[in-house]
């Protein structure tokens, strides 16, 4: 992986971890459900898009490399987007 998507991915997945502890602190707090359920759709949306990055990386770094990389990339896609 290159360092510039290593950190960006890193970047990425620490505010999710920040976005993840408010939704907890959100639940203690008894706040409302449409209000926990939009910030959980925010952090999914998140995850989502390091999900896009790293498969890009993968695609565009390690794919060009290795054939077998680009089956184990459309592999990944059919098994987590049904």
């Amino acid at each position: 992986m290159k360092p510039d998507t290593r950190q960006s991915a890193l970047t990425r997945l620490r505010r999710i971890e920040g976005q993840v502890r408010g939704l907890q602190r959100m639940i203690e707090e008894d706040r409302s459900c449409p209000d926990i359920v939009n910030q959980v759709a925010s952090v999914a949306n998140a995850l989502s898009a390091v999900t896009k990055l790293l498969l890009t990386s993968h695609l565009s770094h390690c794919a060009r490399k290795d054939p077998h990389a680009l089956d184990e990339a459309v592999g990944l896609i059919t098994r987590h987007w049904k």
